[in-house]
């Protein structure tokens, strides 16, 4: 049997791991260079019309440039439609050796946010990371690549990939996919075919649904970002910019904050002589309202009256929890809205089942683009579960 994977991320580097090492034949297919980690910053991709949205595109996709984040998201919306993650979960988590990092990699701002965070009232618990502390020099820059290789990334799933047999094809963007007498049977690109006996589809949640659309599936709406904004003002002499970032986790409904920095601050704070080092911040990521929409020439994403209430109330709370750490609060400022985690445009339900197959039978789809509603949070771990669920699917199947 031959499976095309298009998309090296979370979902496709997963399923093509997963499926080269029980004896499958394993084309894996992305648009992006193959890169050294210490370099993916320089492959990110913004879409702008209305919440700015950031992607990536390299070998690795969205895996390069994460926090390290390890969060169980959606299991039990995906439990209610049939879908128990539970034994992928902790597969994953295992394999990944997902744990809190110890106090070591603790720096003195997070802990005054910890610290504040619990004076007022709020739970601030240790964030769960697939970064190995015994190789992470805390540097703040997790978001630009990890320049001493001490986070997972899905690099390593398709480095086993390979060495069980898969072939990977970088710098290729798909452009269609194949189908004869309603079947897959590949895909295409600008100047060649490959041919396959199933596809799965890992390419996100922007260029997942363009190629599903070309086929005659309606796809592309209900998009959701985890829209968010970073809250941040002046500490002198703090560097925060230098800690490990979400270090720390705090729950609210449908909001969590986590210790973060970000460079715009610095920018709206220019006219106070702010330094990179002077600055202490928080995120605010909401559960937002999946109102988006991807077309074959557009991406939209605006936020909806919720969404501000949510991104109001949290940076409310940020406000407080800042201001008590010892932020001067005449200089709190705050991020445009952002978004790094799309999804929801080729939901399940919608437009795969409960197996992530879509209407055209071999044609599976393994990204964020099945989730059925905004995470909230980090949706990483739970990619790689659903990729891992889907494999064995497919290993059924041949079997």
């Amino acid at each position: 049997m031959n499976v095309i994977v298009v998309g090296s991320g979370a979902g496709g580097g997963t399923v093509a791991r997963e499926l080269s090492r029980a004896g499958v034949n394993v084309t894996i297919i992305d648009k992006g260079p193959l890169i050294k980690p210490k370099n993916a910053g320089e492959c990110y991709e913004s879409f702008t019309s209305g919440v700015e949205i950031m992607n990536t595109s390299c070998m690795g996709g969205t895996t390069m440039v994460t926090l390290g984040n390890a969060v169980r998201t959606c299991q039990h919306i995906f439990k209610k439609m049939g879908v128990d993650l539970e034994d992928e979960f902790k597969e994953v988590e295992m394999e990944l050796n997902v744990n809190p990092l110890p106090d070591s990699h603790l720096g003195s701002g997070t802990r005054m946010i910890m610290d504040a965070s619990a004076s007022l009232g709020f739970n601030a618990l240790k964030m769960p990371k697939f970064i190995d502390p015994s190789l992470c020099k805390p540097c703040g820059e997790c978001a630009l690549g990890c320049k001493r290789d001490a986070k997972w990334t899905s690099m390593k799933y398709l480095q086993e990939a390979v060495a069980s047999g898969a072939k990977v094809v970088d710098e290729t963007a798909i452009t269609e996919i194949i189908t004869e007498q309603g079947k897959v049977t590949g895909v295409k690109s600008k100047n060649r075919e490959f041919k396959a006996d199933m596809v799965v589809l890992s390419a996100g949640a922007i260029s997942t649904p363009r190629l599903l659309s070309k086929t005659g599936i309606k796809a592309g709406d209900n998009l959701f970002v985890d829209t968010f904004v970073t809250v941040g003002g002046m500490f002198k002499g703090v560097k925060f910019n230098k800690e490990v970032l979400m270090y720390a986790l705090i729950k609210q409904d449908d909001i969590i904050l986590s210790p973060h920095y970000s460079e715009i601050l610095v920018d709206k704070l220019k006219d106070k002589k702010a330094r990179k080092k002077d600055i202490l911040g928080m995120m605010i990521k909401i559960k937002d309202d999946a109102s988006g929409k991807v077309t074959p020439d557009s991406v939209v994403k605006h936020s909806t009256a919720r969404d501000v209430e949510l991104l109001s109330c949290g940076s409310a709370i940020a406000g407080s929890i800042l201001t008590e750490a010892g932020v001067d609060p005449r200089t709190l400022v705050s991020t445009p809205p952002r978004g790094a985690h799309p999804g929801g445009t080729a939901a399940m339900g919608k437009v795969v089942d409960t197996n992530l197959e879509t209407d055209i039978p071999g044609l599976y789809v393994a990204d964020a683009s099945v989730f059925p509603e905004a995470p909230g949070a980090p949706p990483v771990l739970t990619i790689i579960a659903l990729a891992k669920r889907l494999a064995k699917h497919i290993i059924h199947e041949y079997n």
